[in-house]
């Protein structure tokens, strides 16, 4: 599922675990904090499983799982939760892709 990518962080709502990739603990407390945020109160709100991931252009986007037949997870609030996040976060989105880029890619700026 991952292949090509770089996982950067999760929250599980089946689990109630969060992930930050060991590879990312560099990044600034308040950052660590504020995608720990998002993370966990998406996957409250809609339930499932949420994932930040690198692509192999360095582009950073949302995956979402859910179990099967899992009559808890909301769909549709899902995909308008992720447009939400995308619009209120996009700085702080942007940000993670450069810095993904300039320090995993080796690109310049």
């Amino acid at each position: 599922m991952y292949e090509n990518k770089v996982v950067l962080c999760g929250a599980n709502s089946y689990e109630e675990k969060y992930y930050l990739n060991p590879d990312f603990e560099q990044l600034p407390g308040s950052i660590k904090d504020e995608l720990k945020i998002m993370c966990v109160l998406y996957v409250n709100d809609v339930g499932g499983i949420l994932t930040l991931v690198y692509e192999e252009d360095g582009g950073l986007c949302f995956e979402v799982t859910s179990e099967e037949g899992d009559p808890m997870f909301d769909e549709i609030g899902s995909q308008l939760k992720i447009k939400e996040l995308q619009k209120e976060k996009q700085e702080l989105l942007a940000a993670l892709q450069l810095y993904y880029r300039v320090f995993f890619l080796g690109e310049e700026v």
